[in-house]
């Protein structure tokens, strides 16, 4: 962050006191979140080590153990329930940059302990999409989470080459076609040998596992998953 663009920031949260996006009474650590939301907050700290997938002990869940997905291991902060469930929402769908924002900070402070790769790799949209949107959530949770981490950020390593259905109306199986060859990573001579890839929510990990398989076969040899929330 430029000298410049950091004093726009202190000067924005001095005069625009943090307000918690869930209750709207005034924010705490200088977050849009109260002291007593962010008591409710549904942390994942109890998951599959594979896939993210609440448990409850830690471990590898049974369908990790039956089938290894290609990803080596993930971290959800969140579970995706209230008041989760209510912010991820309004970021992703109604373009709400504050919920966006304070979802990264919680990610900084839960993944502060995580193994540190070389580069972040935001899940990126496909280009139709992301003209449609005008912004690109993943995108908005790794350019921050990068800066608080002190972590190289690429958006350069992974493409989405085919347009795809929204996942959100598919089953699990449909899921898996839906994505089938939708990404790939184009500098194959720029890659790390580790990233973690980041997006906002996990349901059933078709999508990160397909872009998962597009940065291993370009050769990257591991790649973590980091996101917002993971639908139990």
């Amino acid at each position: 962050m430029s000298r410049l663009a950091a004093f726009g920031h202190r000067l924005g949260l001095a005069l625009l006191p943090a307000r918690c996006l869930v209750c709207r009474e005034p924010g705490s650590r200088g977050q849009d979140l109260c002291g007593a939301c962010r008591t409710d907050l549904p942390f994942n700290r109890v998951a599959c080590a594979r896939c993210a997938l609440p448990l409850p002990v830690a471990g590898l869940c049974g369908a990790c153990l039956r089938q290894p997905p290609p990803f080596t291991a993930s971290r959800a902060v969140l579970v995706y329930r209230f008041p989760a469930d209510q912010l991820l929402p309004r970021f992703k769908f109604h373009g709400d940059l504050a919920a966006g924002r304070l979802l990264s900070q919680l990610m900084a402070e839960e993944l502060a302990d995580a193994p540190r790769p070389p580069a972040l790799v935001p899940l990126p949209l496909h280009p139709a999409r992301l003209r449609q949107r005008g912004d690109d959530p993943a995108l908005e949770l790794a350019r921050p989470l990068a800066r608080a981490l002190g972590l190289p950020l690429r958006d350069d390593l992974l493409r989405r080459v085919r347009a795809t259905s929204p996942q959100s109306e598919l089953d699990a199986a449909s899921r898996r076609h839906n994505v089938r060859s939708a990404f790939s990573a184009p500098n194959p001579r720029a890659l790390p040998g580790h990233v973690a890839l980041v997006d906002d929510v996990m349901t059933t990990g078709a999508t990160l596992a397909e872009a998962t398989r597009a940065l291993l076969r370009a050769g990257v040899a591991r790649v973590d998953l980091w996101v917002a929330a993971r639908v139990p």
